[in-house]
Parts: C-alpha cells; sequence; structure tokens
C-alpha cells in the first residue's frame, strides 16, 4: 500500500470489481431488468389470423387449394382487434438487445468512476497529499471520452441507416450548432461567464516566455485560433451527437406525462427533469444568476446574498441535483418509449387497408430491441454532464462546500521553474510537468469546463425544444 499509493490500489480495486461483478451484479443490467419495464411482446401468426377470422393454412398443399401462393406474404386488416400482451424484461431478453453490450459496460463504468471519485475527493480532504496525482480526476476524464464515444457509436448507426433522412438531420444540426458556438464565442464575459477570455490570457502570457527563450513566438497568435476552431469544431461534433438523444427525450417526454396523467407529483418530477438543461444554461448567464445574487436589489439598495465561491459551490450542488433527478425519472422515459408498440397498433386500427403480418411482428420487435440505444440516447447526456461537473469543480480549484476552496497555484511560480539544458530525465520530466502545470492553470480549467457543461445543456435545450415541436405539430400533421 505504501509502495503503490492508495489511490493506485483503489483504482486496481475497482477495475478488479468492475470485471468480477460484472456476471453477477450490474447498476445498468439492473437499471432495465429490475422488473418495472415492461415491454410488448409481438402477436404470433396464428393469433393474428384468429383476429383476422380466417385459419392459417399450415401445409402447402393446403395454401395452394386455398389459392395463397408461396411468394405473397400473409397479411390481415389493419383495424383488428389487436392487444398487445405484455412481460417484464429480465435478464434472458436483455440479451437480444441491440448495443445491449456496449449499454452495460459504459454505465456500469460511469458507477465506478464516480465511485472512485468520491473516494479520492475524501482522500484529499482528510490527507491532503498534494504530491499525488488525483486518480478520480483521471476516471472521470475517461468517463467523458467514452461518453463521446458513445455518442458517436450511435450517430454512426444513423449514418448507416438506409434511408438516410437521419444523415441528413445530424449535418443539418451541426452545420447549425457550428454557427451557434462561433456566436457564444463572441459573446462577452459580462454576459455569459464561462471565463474562456482570462484562461486564454493566462495561458497566452505563460506560453508566450516559453516561446521567446525558443524563438517561436510568431506562433503564439497561430494556436489561440487553432484552440478556438478546435473547440468550435468540437461543439459542431457534440450538437451533432446530441440531435437525436434529444429529439428522442422530447418523444418520451410526452408519452411519459400521457402515462402519469393521474399522478401530479411525477408530472412535477417530469418537467422538472426536462426543464433542467435550461436552468444550468441560466446560471451562467451573469446579469440573471451571478450578479443578481451579489447584488440583489433591495429597495434603494443592494444586498448581497451569497459571495463569488458559495455560488460556484451552489452551482455545482445544482448541477450534481439535477442530474440526479433526471436518473431518478429513467424508468418513466423507458417505460414511455415501450409504449410506442402500443401507440404504433393504435394508429394502425385508425388506417384502412391490409398489412402483412411481418411487417408488424417486426415493427413491434423493434421497438424493444432499441430500447438499450434509447437508454444510452438518455444516460448519456446525464453522465456527460455530471462528470464535466466534476473535473470543473477538481481541476477548477472550486469546493463542494465542505471543506474551504484551495487557493490556485500561481502560473508564474510554474513556469519559472523551466531551465532548459537539463541533461537528467527525472529533472526534464518535472521541467515538463512544471511547464504543463504553468499553462494548463486551474483558471484554464475553469473556462474550459464551464463552457463544455454549458454547451451540453445548451444543446439539449435547442434540440429537445425542437423535438417537442416536431412530434406536437408537425408528426401529428
Amino acid at each position: 500500500m505504501a509502495v503503490m499509493g492508495v489511490q493506485v490500489v483503489v483504482t486496481l480495486l475497482a477495475a478488479s470489481l468492475m470485471q468480477k461483478m460484472a456476471p453477477h451484479w450490474s447498476f445498468a443490467r439492473w437499471l432495465l431488468c429490475n422488473g418495472s419495464l415492461r415491454r410488448y411482446k409481438h402477436p404470433s401468426d396464428e393469433e393474428l389470423c384468429a383476429l383476422a377470422g380466417k385459419q392459417r393454412p399450415k401445409a402447402k398443399r393446403d395454401r395452394r387449394m386455398n389459392g395463397m401462393m408461396d411468394d405473397k406474404p400473409l397479411s390481415v386488416p389493419r383495424d383488428i382487434d389487436l392487444r398487445l400482451d405484455t412481460s417484464p424484461i429480465t435478464a434472458v431478453d436483455a440479451l437480444v438487445l441491440r448495443y445491449f453490450l456496449d449499454y452495460q459496460w459504459f454505465v456500469d463504468f460511469a458507477v465506478y468512476s464516480t465511485a472512485v471519485y468520491i473516494f479520492t475527493e475524501g482522500y484529499y480532504c482528510l490527507v491532503d497529499p498534494r504530491k499525488e496525482m488525483n486518480i478520480g480526476v483521471l476516471w472521470s476524464l475517461l468517463t467523458v471520452v467514452f461518453s463521446v464515444k458513445v455518442f458517436f457509436m450511435v450517430m454512426h448507426h444513423y449514418f448507416r441507416s438506409e434511408e438516410g433522412g437521419e444523415r441528413s438531420v445530424c449535418l443539418t444540426f451541426a452545420f447549425f450548432f457550428l454557427l451557434l458556438a462561433m456566436v457564444v464565442l463572441v459573446i462577452r464575459e459580462d454576459y455569459l461567464e464561462f471565463g474562456l477570455e482570462p484562461a486564454l490570457a493566462g495561458v497566452s502570457t505563460n506560453l508566450e516566455s516559453i516561446l521567446k527563450q525558443r524563438g517561436w513566438e510568431w506562433t503564439l497568435p497561430i494556436a489561440k485560433l487553432a484552440f478556438k476552431l478546435g473547440l468550435v469544431a468540437l461543439c459542431s461534433f457534440l450538437g451533432a451527437c446530441l440531435t437525436f438523444p434529444g429529439l428522442r427525450l422530447a418523444q418520451t417526454h410526452l408519452d411519459a406525462l400521457r402515462m402519469a396523467a393521474d399522478k401530479p407529483l411525477t408530472q412535477v418530477l417530469l418537467h422538472g427533469s426536462f426543464l433542467a438543461p435550461v436552468l444550468v444554461l441560466v446560471m451562467w448567464i451573469k446579469p440573471i444568476s451571478r450578479d443578481f445574487l451579489l447584488h440583489a436589489p433591495m429597495g434603494k439598495q443592494t444586498v448581497q446574498i451569497m459571495s463569488d465561491s458559495a455560488y460556484n459551490t451552489a452551482r455545482l450542488w445544482t448541477i450534481v441535483g439535477l442530474c440526479l433527478l433526471r436518473l431518478a425519472v429513467t424508468r418513466h422515459h423507458l417505460q414511455a418509449y415501450l409504449g410506442l408498440a402500443e401507440r404504433w397498433v393504435e394508429q394502425m386500427r385508425k388506417e384502412a387497408g391490409r398489412i402483412p403480418v411481418l411487417e408488424i411482428q417486426r415493427k413491434i420487435t423493434r421497438i424493444y430491441c432499441y430500447v438499450s440505444v434509447v437508454s444510452l440516447q438518455y444516460l448519456g447526456p446525464i453522465i456527460l454532464t455530471f462528470h464535466c461537473t466534476l473535473l470543473l469543480k477538481t481541476l477548477g480549484h472550486h469546493s463542494w462546500g465542505l471543506y474551504p476552496e484551495p487557493p490556485p497555484v500561481p502560473a508564474a511560480a510554474a513556469v519559472a521553474l523551466w531551465r532548459p539544458g537539463a541533461e537528467d530525465v527525472r529533472a526534464a520530466m518535472e521541467q515538463v510537468t512544471a511547464v504543463l502545470g504553468g499553462i494548463f492553470t486551474p483558471l484554464f480549467f475553469r473556462g474550459l469546463f464551464a463552457f463544455l457543461t454549458w454547451w451540453v445543456a445548451a444543446c439539449q435545450v435547442v434540440t429537445s425544444l425542437f423535438g417537442l415541436y416536431f412530434h406536437q405539430y408537425l408528426a401529428a400533421s
């Protein structure tokens, strides 16, 4: 323990538990297979024929005698009185789900990553090991990377669709979010207080002193431009990835409200979870959030309700609470998605004509088989927002309010450790670490992760509001 370090031991223990416990207990599998979600089973050929008032010929000779050719699909009237049977989703049923293993691994990794982060926060609070690397930060960074990977995997699935409409929607929203990101980045800090401009100014100052020693100071404007272009490209990519999760969230929100028509408390929770990204957006709009709380008007005077550090702490806890609220209503959204099978049957009964039996069975089965994809679309933004908030707290040197906020390390002291010409490997590594610490300061991480947290919420607001408009007006017409 003393040789390896407490954090390394906890990391190895968490990785081992995640591997060994997955076949026996999994939070992701429990979320889908705890018996609370019920799937709709597709009817058999015999059941559909019985509802249509005819008996399905079984032998080939009988099919010829009844005038049914082999190449003609079996069909039934659309207005048959079809009632779908339900059954709880079990662990065996989940094995046929598309991307189920990816869903299980990703959600379980996020759970273990959160547990490791909580341990490291308590460890740093009690022991304060200043010379050790925070392993919880590494786990949270990996969770953020895996979240983006999951979004890309699902978006790639839409791009491979034969219809091609999903591909056009993703590209359209990617271009829209590209323009929106450029507009957001030119807004002054007096209105959107990400802290990106002070962060870039500090990085430029520290980087300039290093580049001058090499004669590369001319590359500084190029580096600043490349960073902003890269950030805009990342925003466009995230916006495209979050397009269909937002559209799906709007659909399941409307359906969940219909299912909870006689449950006022559940409706309040559903509305609160749906409006959670809006509150995240407001908390970074300075005139109506920080300025209002720090200089609240009270008659002709202004009253300071809380300090800057207290507001930062309250903002962190609010985002964590909103993520937990969204997690609490997960079952309602997933059950609303599974209810699409029943809604499709009701819509089919209102239409005239005949429909192939295979199409009915395929449609109902497809809705169930994609429940793990819908789970990824719902839980992915929650996990991404949550771990961006954790990184904002730790790398940005904020505080949870349980212990004092640590003062940021002065960047100038870190840069001063740079000594070119050192030949010792250990000394060279220390110099590189000192230089990187002087460039990527807590001020820089505050601006970066505050912007990413806000941007993920902005993408969810835009796509979910468009989804509400689409499902309430365009799809209905």
